[in-house]
């Protein structure tokens, strides 16, 4: 493949990660930083069997930066945070991350 995807991902840093109340699934409220272009967004995301919040802040992960932002209980969804299905006893979703710390929020994905 050659070229942008279809969509677009983008690298964010997740500044915040707050459980999220009123929920029908536990999931948190993430605050991600998409870089000067696209500024903060907001993401709701089911990562708690995996995850505690204080694990998630710092954490470089892909999002999918190009979809409708999304009503989800109170809280507009704004921006997707990518994921995979674990495959291991404990369940829920692995997060998308990037491990090298010169990458930049915002940066595209290819």
């Amino acid at each position: 493949m050659t070229g942008p995807l279809a969509n677009d991902f983008r690298i964010g840093r997740i500044l915040s990660a707050a459980p999220a109340e009123g929920l029908r699934n536990p999931s948190y409220v993430l605050e991600v930083d998409l870089g000067p272009e696209l500024g903060t967004k907001r993401s709701c995301a089911q990562l708690t069997l995996r995850y505690q919040p204080a694990d998630l802040v710092g954490r470089l992960v892909v999002c999918v930066c190009d979809l409708e932002p999304r009503q989800i209980g109170r809280y507009l969804s704004e921006v997707l945070v990518t994921g995979v299905d674990a495959s291991d006893k404990q369940g829920g979703v692995s997060l998308l991350t990037v491990d090298d710390d010169a990458v930049v929020p915002g940066a595209r994905v290819y």
